[in-house]
């Protein structure tokens, strides 16, 4: 009996088999002739990119981007602080998360190619007839939709699609971190120089007042020169508190950006305050190159492939779908008798199911989803060129705020010499006490804006860097 059973069990498995077998075949003799609905997109992508930027100054060359870009500025502090904020900054891990979550939205799909398989047992008690029976039951169902005209192929094609998008947020979200820690950075380095600058002038300013007290004394000028001479003082040192207050309101916030608290941040920003080399040579390369390394581009890429991928899923919902159920199990009135072969039990259900009339509603699904495939051209095309012309605006204001800090630079070395001559000539009794006044007041504002200046061309160039979609890989 235990044979037969035995023979039985071979055939339907042969039969399943075969049914597997031609199931498999056919789905490939339809993905082979099914369209990639990206090719027929690809007539309207706006290709190629500009074979050179407009703006080339001095300052570009045509070497390959290195995507650790900070290093450049030689400041070990700066790579620090990035190297720990890729690590801690909340943002960063945030995207990271989604990057996974979309990684196993993958492989979560891609169960579907295989069988579920579930166990059962159960027991019934039935009356019938002022008779009683009892009914013993275990075993194991079997549901398999077998992908015979790619329909999960499709599926699992979309949430690839996704899964590239998700990674491409995350390359955007580092470019962006890591851009905004050097820029909060730079800006707290500014602020330390000018607090410097503050508390040199006082110095000067100090020395000053006690000029105008001498000559005072000596009945050489009147107690107004002494009045302005301090005006200029205390007020240099009223500027102190606000930028101490600016300063600490920069390290909280790049303490957020690197995912520190600032009690921690401050003894590394305090052991130093010197601000980067400002000019370099930038490896802008070319359009075609670089603008293909942007985040933003490979996401529209991701996403107008995502919305093709769907266009397939629409598709593939006109054709049939193949399923395979079965079960395997014992039956018995009795329990010592459940996994006899006489109880034995089992079933083989193939089935094909195909609808033929819905009211247009899937032929709408995939108007509906060309229509939004072509938006994702759009969207495409539209970010390719603001890619572009975000690296020329970068370019453009790189070089001229390395101009204008020739310029301040200049300003400062005049501003100075017409403090050493008013005062010079201030002490020999020529002029007047208010042109040292405005020379002192000068040479303070000259001082800043260089300052200022330096850490204008810094942040163009992070901006140059981030433009061009410089980001750890």
């Amino acid at each position: 009996m235990v044979r037969i059973v035995e023979i039985l069990i071979m055939r339907k498995f042969f039969h399943v088999s075969a049914i597997v077998m031609l199931a498999s075949v056919m789905s490939g003799m339809v993905q082979a002739q099914a369209q990639n609905p990206m090719d027929e997109a690809s007539r309207y992508l706006r290709q190629p990119l500009p074979e050179r930027w407009s703006f080339t100054p001095d300052i570009i060359q045509t070497l390959p981007s290195d995507d650790e870009w900070w290093r450049s500025f030689g400041d070990s502090t700066l790579d620090s602080l990035i190297s720990v904020g890729i690590n801690n900054n909340f943002n960063i891990l945030e995207a990271a998360h989604r990057r996974e979550m979309a990684r196993l939205a993958v492989r979560q799909s891609q169960a579907a190619y295989y069988p579920s398989v579930g166990l059962n047992a159960g027991y019934a008690r039935n009356y019938a007839m002022r008779k009683g029976a009892d009914n013993f039951s275990f075993g194991a169902d079997v549901n398999w939709e077998i992908d015979i005209f790619g329909k999960i192929s499709q599926q699992v094609k979309s949430r690839k699609a996704g899964y590239e998008v998700s990674r491409a947020d995350y390359v955007a979200t580092m470019v962006s971190m890591t851009a905004e820690i050097a820029t909060y950075y730079i800006n707290y380095r500014v602020l330390q120089n000018q607090i410097s600058v503050a508390n040199e002038h006082i110095q000067y300013q100090a020395k000053v007042v006690k000029i105008t007290e001498a000559r005072h004394e000596a009945g050489l000028v009147s107690k107004l020169d002494v009045a302005q001479s301090k005006t200029v003082y205390y007020t240099t040192e009223a500027s102190l508190p606000r930028l101490k207050a600016q300063a600490s309101e920069m390290l909280n916030a790049l303490s957020i950006l690197i995912g520190v608290y600032p009690y921690e941040l401050a003894p590394v920003l305090i052991s130093s305050s010197t601000l980067p080399e400002y000019q370099r040579l930038i490896p802008a390369g070319v359009p075609a190159n670089l603008l293909r390394r942007r985040p933003d581009i490979a996401a529209a890429e991701a996403q107008l492939a995502l919305y093709a991928a769907q266009v397939g899923v629409a598709k593939k919902d006109f054709l049939p779908t193949l399923a395979l159920t079965g079960s395997i199990g014992w039956g018995s009135d009795r329990i010592n008798k459940l996994v006899k072969s006489d109880s034995f039990t089992y079933s083989i259900a193939p089935k094909l199911s195909w609808t033929l009339f819905d009211g247009f509603s899937r032929r709408n699904a995939v108007a509906s989803a060309k229509e939004q495939m072509l938006m994702g051209i759009d969207a495409y095309n539209l970010t390719v060129m603001t890619a572009y012309t975000e690296v020329e605006n970068a370019m453009e204001a790189y070089n001229a705020a390395l101009e204008s800090m020739e310029l301040n630079r200049e300003v400062f070395i005049q501003s100075r010499e017409a403090f050493d001559i008013s005062m010079e000539q201030y002490k020999q009794g020529l002029t007047v006490f208010t042109n040292v006044v405005n020379a002192q007041i000068d040479w303070l504002n000259c001082a800043n804006s260089l300052v200022a200046a330096h850490g204008d061309a810094l942040i163009a160039l992070v901006d140059l860097y981030k433009a061009l979609g410089g980001a750890p890989q």
